[in-house]
Protein backbone atom coordinates (compact mmCIF):
# COMPACT_ATOMS: atom_id res chain seq x y z
CA UNK A 1 0.00 0.00 0.00
CA UNK A 2 1.39 3.40 -0.98
CA UNK A 3 2.18 6.00 1.64
CA UNK A 4 -0.50 8.70 1.82
CA UNK A 5 0.11 12.11 3.35
CA UNK A 6 -2.54 14.53 4.61
CA UNK A 7 -2.48 17.81 6.49
CA UNK A 8 -2.69 17.74 10.26
CA UNK A 9 -6.11 18.58 11.71
CA UNK A 10 -5.45 22.20 12.67
CA UNK A 11 -7.62 23.82 15.33
CA UNK A 12 -9.68 26.89 14.46
CA UNK A 13 -7.20 28.99 16.46
CA UNK A 14 -4.30 28.21 14.09
CA UNK A 15 -3.23 30.53 11.28
CA UNK A 16 -3.24 28.15 8.27
CA UNK A 17 -0.70 30.30 6.42
CA UNK A 18 1.88 29.47 9.11
CA UNK A 19 1.27 25.71 8.88
CA UNK A 20 1.61 25.19 5.12
CA UNK A 21 4.74 23.08 5.58
CA UNK A 22 4.39 22.12 9.24
CA UNK A 23 3.10 18.68 10.20
CA UNK A 24 1.61 15.83 8.19
CA UNK A 25 -0.56 12.81 8.94
CA UNK A 26 0.87 9.66 7.34
CA UNK A 27 -1.46 6.86 6.24
CA UNK A 28 -1.10 3.47 4.62
CA UNK A 29 2.04 2.36 6.43
CA UNK A 30 3.03 0.50 9.60
CA UNK A 31 5.69 2.63 11.35
CA UNK A 32 6.83 -0.37 13.39
CA UNK A 33 7.74 -2.38 10.29
CA UNK A 34 9.22 -0.04 7.70
CA UNK A 35 11.26 -1.22 4.77
CA UNK A 36 14.46 0.70 4.02
CA UNK A 37 12.78 2.58 1.19
CA UNK A 38 9.77 3.41 3.32
CA UNK A 39 11.99 4.66 6.12
CA UNK A 40 13.90 6.94 3.74
CA UNK A 41 10.60 8.46 2.67
CA UNK A 42 9.46 8.91 6.27
CA UNK A 43 12.79 10.44 7.23
CA UNK A 44 12.57 13.00 4.44
CA UNK A 45 8.95 13.78 5.32
CA UNK A 46 9.87 14.36 8.95
CA UNK A 47 12.67 16.80 8.21
CA UNK A 48 10.50 18.63 5.68
CA UNK A 49 7.47 18.90 7.95
CA UNK A 50 8.90 18.60 11.50
CA UNK A 51 6.04 16.47 12.89
CA UNK A 52 4.38 13.29 11.60
CA UNK A 53 1.22 11.68 12.95
CA UNK A 54 0.35 7.98 12.57
CA UNK A 55 -3.10 6.93 13.78
CA UNK A 56 -4.17 3.54 15.19
CA UNK A 57 -0.67 2.04 15.49
CA UNK A 58 0.35 -1.08 17.37
CA UNK A 59 3.91 -0.42 18.55
CA UNK A 60 5.96 -2.37 21.08
CA UNK A 61 8.72 -0.64 23.09
CA UNK A 62 11.26 -2.59 21.04
CA UNK A 63 9.74 -1.33 17.80
CA UNK A 64 9.60 2.24 19.07
CA UNK A 65 13.27 2.16 20.08
CA UNK A 66 14.26 0.60 16.73
CA UNK A 67 12.30 3.23 14.79
CA UNK A 68 13.83 6.09 16.76
CA UNK A 69 17.34 4.69 16.34
CA UNK A 70 16.99 4.50 12.55
CA UNK A 71 17.17 8.28 12.39
CA UNK A 72 20.64 8.13 13.97
CA UNK A 73 22.01 4.55 13.86
CA UNK A 74 25.10 5.46 15.91
CA UNK A 75 22.93 6.65 18.81
CA UNK A 76 22.19 4.30 21.69
CA UNK A 77 21.36 5.91 25.03
CA UNK A 78 18.16 7.61 26.09
CA UNK A 79 18.50 11.36 25.51
CA UNK A 80 19.13 12.12 29.18
CA UNK A 81 21.25 9.03 29.78
CA UNK A 82 19.82 5.58 30.50
CA UNK A 83 18.18 5.36 33.95
CA UNK A 84 19.83 8.57 35.10
CA UNK A 85 16.79 10.76 35.55
CA UNK A 86 15.16 8.27 37.90
CA UNK A 87 18.14 8.13 40.21
CA UNK A 88 18.91 11.86 40.15
CA UNK A 89 16.32 12.87 42.71
CA UNK A 90 17.27 16.55 42.57
CA UNK A 91 16.58 16.69 38.83
CA UNK A 92 13.40 18.47 37.82
CA UNK A 93 12.74 15.50 35.51
CA UNK A 94 12.77 12.97 38.35
CA UNK A 95 8.99 12.66 38.94
CA UNK A 96 8.07 12.54 35.25
CA UNK A 97 9.82 9.45 33.87
CA UNK A 98 9.68 5.69 34.47
CA UNK A 99 12.03 3.47 32.46
CA UNK A 100 10.75 0.36 30.67
CA UNK A 101 13.07 -2.29 32.23
CA UNK A 102 13.83 -4.36 29.13
CA UNK A 103 14.12 -1.33 26.80
CA UNK A 104 15.73 1.43 28.92
CA UNK A 105 15.68 3.86 26.00
CA UNK A 106 11.87 4.00 26.23
CA UNK A 107 10.19 5.91 29.06
CA UNK A 108 6.69 5.54 30.47
CA UNK A 109 5.14 8.94 31.14
CA UNK A 110 1.65 10.05 32.05
CA UNK A 111 -0.61 10.38 35.06
CA UNK A 112 -2.07 8.13 37.74
CA UNK A 113 -1.19 4.55 38.68
CA UNK A 114 -0.48 1.96 35.99
CA UNK A 115 -0.29 -1.74 36.87
CA UNK A 116 1.59 -4.64 35.24
CA UNK A 117 2.92 -2.55 32.39
CA UNK A 118 5.81 -3.85 30.27
CA UNK A 119 7.64 -5.32 33.25
CA UNK A 120 6.67 -2.61 35.73
CA UNK A 121 4.47 -4.10 38.46
CA UNK A 122 3.26 -0.68 39.57
CA UNK A 123 4.11 2.73 38.12
CA UNK A 124 2.94 5.89 39.86
CA UNK A 125 2.96 8.53 37.13
CA UNK A 126 2.80 12.27 37.67
CA UNK A 127 1.73 14.65 34.93
CA UNK A 128 3.97 17.74 35.21
CA UNK A 129 2.02 20.64 36.66
CA UNK A 130 2.75 24.33 36.37
CA UNK A 131 1.84 24.59 40.06
CA UNK A 132 5.17 22.98 41.00
CA UNK A 133 7.34 24.94 38.56
CA UNK A 134 5.90 28.41 37.84
CA UNK A 135 6.41 31.41 40.10
CA UNK A 136 2.66 32.06 40.03
CA UNK A 137 -0.24 29.67 39.59
CA UNK A 138 -3.80 29.85 38.42
CA UNK A 139 -6.25 29.79 41.31
CA UNK A 140 -7.96 26.58 42.33
CA UNK A 141 -11.27 28.09 41.22
CA UNK A 142 -9.84 28.81 37.78
CA UNK A 143 -8.23 25.39 37.54
CA UNK A 144 -11.55 23.75 38.40
CA UNK A 145 -13.08 25.84 35.60
CA UNK A 146 -10.54 24.47 33.10
CA UNK A 147 -7.90 27.21 33.11
CA UNK A 148 -4.36 25.89 32.69
CA UNK A 149 -0.89 26.78 31.38
CA UNK A 150 1.99 25.50 29.31
CA UNK A 151 4.28 23.66 31.71
CA UNK A 152 7.67 24.25 30.07
CA UNK A 153 8.61 24.99 26.46
CA UNK A 154 11.65 22.87 25.70
CA UNK A 155 13.76 20.66 23.48
CA UNK A 156 14.29 17.04 24.57
CA UNK A 157 17.96 17.09 25.52
CA UNK A 158 20.28 16.59 28.48
CA UNK A 159 22.08 19.84 27.52
CA UNK A 160 25.18 18.56 29.29
CA UNK A 161 27.67 16.01 27.94
CA UNK A 162 25.17 14.35 25.57
CA UNK A 163 24.15 15.72 22.16
CA UNK A 164 20.52 16.73 21.59
CA UNK A 165 18.41 13.94 20.06
CA UNK A 166 17.40 14.31 16.43
CA UNK A 167 13.93 12.81 16.79
CA UNK A 168 11.46 12.08 19.57
CA UNK A 169 8.74 9.45 19.23
CA UNK A 170 5.66 9.72 21.44
CA UNK A 171 3.07 6.94 21.55
CA UNK A 172 -0.31 7.23 23.24
CA UNK A 173 -1.37 4.00 24.98
CA UNK A 174 -4.08 5.20 27.34
CA UNK A 175 -5.61 8.64 26.75
CA UNK A 176 -8.18 9.91 29.26
CA UNK A 177 -11.14 11.86 27.98
CA UNK A 178 -12.38 15.03 29.60
CA UNK A 179 -13.42 18.63 29.07
CA UNK A 180 -11.25 20.89 26.99
CA UNK A 181 -9.06 23.35 28.88
CA UNK A 182 -7.96 26.91 28.23
CA UNK A 183 -4.31 27.93 28.34
CA UNK A 184 -3.95 31.37 29.86
CA UNK A 185 -0.65 33.08 29.12
CA UNK A 186 -0.93 35.43 32.15
CA UNK A 187 1.75 37.75 30.77
CA UNK A 188 -0.33 40.88 30.29
CA UNK A 189 -1.17 40.17 26.65
CA UNK A 190 -4.55 38.61 27.28
CA UNK A 191 -3.55 35.66 25.10
CA UNK A 192 -5.51 32.44 25.61
CA UNK A 193 -5.77 29.17 23.71
CA UNK A 194 -8.45 26.51 24.03
CA UNK A 195 -6.92 23.02 23.85
CA UNK A 196 -7.85 19.36 24.29
CA UNK A 197 -7.26 17.85 27.73
CA UNK A 198 -3.62 16.83 28.12
CA UNK A 199 -2.50 18.12 24.74
CA UNK A 200 1.14 18.29 23.69
CA UNK A 201 1.78 21.72 22.19
CA UNK A 202 4.24 22.27 19.34
CA UNK A 203 5.72 25.36 17.71
CA UNK A 204 8.03 25.59 14.72
CA UNK A 205 11.62 26.68 15.26
CA UNK A 206 11.67 27.84 11.62
CA UNK A 207 8.69 30.11 12.24
CA UNK A 208 10.37 31.35 15.42
CA UNK A 209 13.34 32.51 13.33
CA UNK A 210 11.26 33.80 10.40
CA UNK A 211 9.25 36.12 12.68
CA UNK A 212 12.31 37.99 13.91
CA UNK A 213 13.17 41.51 12.81
CA UNK A 214 16.28 41.89 10.63
CA UNK A 215 18.22 43.10 13.68
CA UNK A 216 17.28 40.06 15.74
CA UNK A 217 17.92 37.71 12.81
CA UNK A 218 21.42 39.18 12.58
CA UNK A 219 21.90 38.55 16.29
CA UNK A 220 20.51 35.01 16.16
CA UNK A 221 22.70 33.95 13.27
CA UNK A 222 25.82 35.11 15.15
CA UNK A 223 25.00 33.75 18.61
CA UNK A 224 25.65 30.59 20.59
CA UNK A 225 24.14 29.63 23.92
CA UNK A 226 26.07 28.14 26.82
CA UNK A 227 23.99 25.82 28.96
CA UNK A 228 24.46 25.28 32.68
CA UNK A 229 26.09 22.07 33.94
CA UNK A 230 23.44 19.50 34.88
CA UNK A 231 20.81 22.09 33.92
CA UNK A 232 17.78 20.18 35.27
CA UNK A 233 19.37 20.00 38.71
CA UNK A 234 20.61 23.60 38.43
CA UNK A 235 17.15 24.96 37.54
CA UNK A 236 15.16 22.82 39.99
CA UNK A 237 14.90 25.43 42.80
CA UNK A 238 14.04 28.20 40.30
CA UNK A 239 10.57 29.12 39.10
CA UNK A 240 9.31 29.62 35.57
CA UNK A 241 7.46 32.43 33.86
CA UNK A 242 3.69 32.10 33.39
CA UNK A 243 4.08 31.29 29.69
CA UNK A 244 6.44 28.39 30.51
CA UNK A 245 9.01 30.08 28.28
CA UNK A 246 12.00 30.41 30.57
CA UNK A 247 12.93 31.06 34.18
CA UNK A 248 12.31 34.07 36.42
CA UNK A 249 15.59 35.72 37.39
CA UNK A 250 15.49 35.56 41.17
CA UNK A 251 18.84 33.93 41.92
CA UNK A 252 17.22 30.67 43.01
CA UNK A 253 19.28 28.38 40.77
CA UNK A 254 21.47 25.89 42.58
CA UNK A 255 25.03 27.27 42.94
CA UNK A 256 27.48 25.56 40.58
CA UNK A 257 29.55 24.27 43.48
CA UNK A 258 26.51 22.43 44.85
CA UNK A 259 25.78 20.56 41.61
CA UNK A 260 26.82 16.95 41.00
CA UNK A 261 30.44 16.76 39.74
CA UNK A 262 30.81 18.34 36.31
CA UNK A 263 33.52 19.11 33.78
CA UNK A 264 34.00 22.26 31.73
CA UNK A 265 34.70 20.15 28.65
CA UNK A 266 31.24 18.56 28.89
CA UNK A 267 29.30 21.83 28.95
CA UNK A 268 27.14 22.35 25.89
CA UNK A 269 27.73 25.45 23.78
CA UNK A 270 25.33 25.28 20.85
CA UNK A 271 24.20 27.61 18.07
CA UNK A 272 20.95 29.49 18.56
CA UNK A 273 20.00 28.40 15.03
CA UNK A 274 20.11 24.75 13.93
CA UNK A 275 20.25 23.94 10.24
CA UNK A 276 17.72 21.47 8.83
CA UNK A 277 19.62 18.62 7.11
CA UNK A 278 17.04 18.29 4.30
CA UNK A 279 15.55 21.74 3.69
CA UNK A 280 18.52 23.86 4.75
CA UNK A 281 16.14 26.03 6.80
CA UNK A 282 17.33 27.63 10.03
CA UNK A 283 15.38 26.73 13.19
CA UNK A 284 15.58 28.78 16.39
CA UNK A 285 16.30 25.97 18.84
CA UNK A 286 16.99 27.15 22.38
CA UNK A 287 15.82 25.58 25.64
CA UNK A 288 15.37 28.87 27.52
CA UNK A 289 15.25 27.36 31.01
CA UNK A 290 18.77 25.89 30.86
CA UNK A 291 20.73 28.75 29.28
CA UNK A 292 23.43 30.40 31.37
CA UNK A 293 25.35 32.63 28.90
CA UNK A 294 25.28 33.97 25.34
CA UNK A 295 28.31 34.25 23.07
CA UNK A 296 27.89 36.66 20.16
CA UNK A 297 30.25 36.78 17.20
CA UNK A 298 31.06 40.22 15.71
CA UNK A 299 29.47 41.27 12.47
CA UNK A 300 31.29 39.92 9.41
CA UNK A 301 33.37 42.35 7.43
CA UNK A 302 31.24 44.56 5.20
CA UNK A 303 27.99 43.98 7.12
CA UNK A 304 25.77 46.96 7.88
CA UNK A 305 26.47 48.19 11.40
CA UNK A 306 23.68 50.73 11.74
CA UNK A 307 21.07 49.40 14.15
CA UNK A 308 22.96 46.15 14.69
CA UNK A 309 22.95 44.59 18.14
CA UNK A 310 26.39 43.84 19.59
CA UNK A 311 28.15 44.64 16.28
CA UNK A 312 31.57 43.94 17.82
CA UNK A 313 30.44 40.72 19.46
CA UNK A 314 29.75 40.10 23.12
CA UNK A 315 29.87 37.56 25.93
CA UNK A 316 26.70 38.02 27.96
CA UNK A 317 26.94 36.57 31.45
CA UNK A 318 24.23 38.58 33.24
CA UNK A 319 21.53 35.92 33.42
CA UNK A 320 18.69 38.44 33.60
CA UNK A 321 19.91 40.12 30.41
CA UNK A 322 20.36 36.73 28.73
CA UNK A 323 16.85 35.60 29.61
CA UNK A 324 15.17 38.86 28.64
CA UNK A 325 16.87 38.84 25.25
CA UNK A 326 15.91 35.21 24.54
CA UNK A 327 12.34 35.84 25.68
CA UNK A 328 12.05 38.81 23.32
CA UNK A 329 13.16 36.54 20.47
CA UNK A 330 11.10 33.45 21.33
CA UNK A 331 7.81 34.80 22.71
CA UNK A 332 6.26 35.84 19.34
CA UNK A 333 6.38 32.22 18.11
CA UNK A 334 4.21 30.83 20.92
CA UNK A 335 1.29 33.14 20.07
CA UNK A 336 -1.97 31.15 20.06
CA UNK A 337 -2.28 31.22 16.27
CA UNK A 338 1.16 29.60 15.89
CA UNK A 339 0.68 26.66 18.29
CA UNK A 340 -0.31 23.16 17.17
CA UNK A 341 -2.00 21.46 20.17
CA UNK A 342 -2.29 17.77 19.32
CA UNK A 343 -5.60 16.13 20.19
CA UNK A 344 -4.39 12.72 21.35
CA UNK A 345 -6.22 9.50 20.55
CA UNK A 346 -5.25 6.06 21.82
CA UNK A 347 -2.64 4.39 19.59
CA UNK A 348 -1.52 7.73 18.11
CA UNK A 349 2.19 7.87 17.29
CA UNK A 350 3.76 11.29 16.81
CA UNK A 351 7.30 11.66 15.50
CA UNK A 352 8.74 15.13 15.86
CA UNK A 353 11.96 16.70 14.69
CA UNK A 354 13.52 17.53 18.04
CA UNK A 355 16.04 19.79 16.29
CA UNK A 356 13.27 21.71 14.52
CA UNK A 357 10.47 22.29 17.04
CA UNK A 358 9.88 23.28 20.64
CA UNK A 359 7.12 21.58 22.58
CA UNK A 360 5.38 21.71 25.94
CA UNK A 361 3.35 19.51 28.23
CA UNK A 362 0.01 21.18 28.92
CA UNK A 363 -2.86 20.91 31.34
CA UNK A 364 -3.87 19.18 34.54
CA UNK A 365 -5.48 15.83 35.36
CA UNK A 366 -7.24 14.49 38.41
CA UNK A 367 -5.68 11.50 40.16
CA UNK A 368 -8.37 9.28 38.67
CA UNK A 369 -7.55 10.23 35.08
CA UNK A 370 -4.96 7.63 34.06
CA UNK A 371 -2.71 8.55 31.14
CA UNK A 372 0.06 6.32 29.78
CA UNK A 373 2.45 7.18 26.95
CA UNK A 374 5.75 5.78 25.71
CA UNK A 375 8.42 8.30 24.87
CA UNK A 376 11.74 7.63 23.17
CA UNK A 377 14.57 9.90 22.11
CA UNK A 378 18.25 9.06 21.83
CA UNK A 379 21.27 11.22 22.55
CA UNK A 380 22.62 11.99 19.10
CA UNK A 381 25.95 10.93 17.68
CA UNK A 382 26.82 14.57 16.94
CA UNK A 383 25.82 18.11 17.82
CA UNK A 384 23.47 20.18 15.62
CA UNK A 385 24.93 22.11 12.71
CA UNK A 386 24.64 25.88 12.91
CA UNK A 387 24.42 28.57 10.23
CA UNK A 388 26.85 28.39 7.32
CA UNK A 389 29.09 31.26 6.22
CA UNK A 390 26.52 32.01 3.51
CA UNK A 391 23.72 32.11 6.12
CA UNK A 392 25.69 34.56 8.23
CA UNK A 393 26.41 36.72 5.20
CA UNK A 394 22.74 36.68 4.24
CA UNK A 395 21.29 37.59 7.64
CA UNK A 396 24.05 39.44 9.50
Amino acid sequence: MAIEVASLPLPASADPSKFVDFGKEVKGIDPGNLTDDQFKEIQELLYKHDALLFRDCSLSPEQQYALTKRFDPASENYGHGNNKTGSTVKSILHPDLKTIPRVPQVQLIGNGTVYNHEGLATANLKHPSHTTFHKTQVSQIDEDAGITRYYRWHIDAALYDLSPPKVTTLYGIHVPHGKRQTIRYDDGTGDELEVPLGTTAFVSGKTMFDLLSPELKSLAVRTKVKYAPHPYVWMAPARAMPTGLGIESEGRELPLEELPPWEESKLKVLPVLWKNPVTGNLHFQVHPCGVMELLVEPLPQGAKREGALYPDGAHLTDIKEVRELLYKMQRPAIAPSLVYPHDWKEKDLVLFHNRGVLHSVVGAFTKEQVRAFHQCNLAASDDPTGPTADDIKKYA
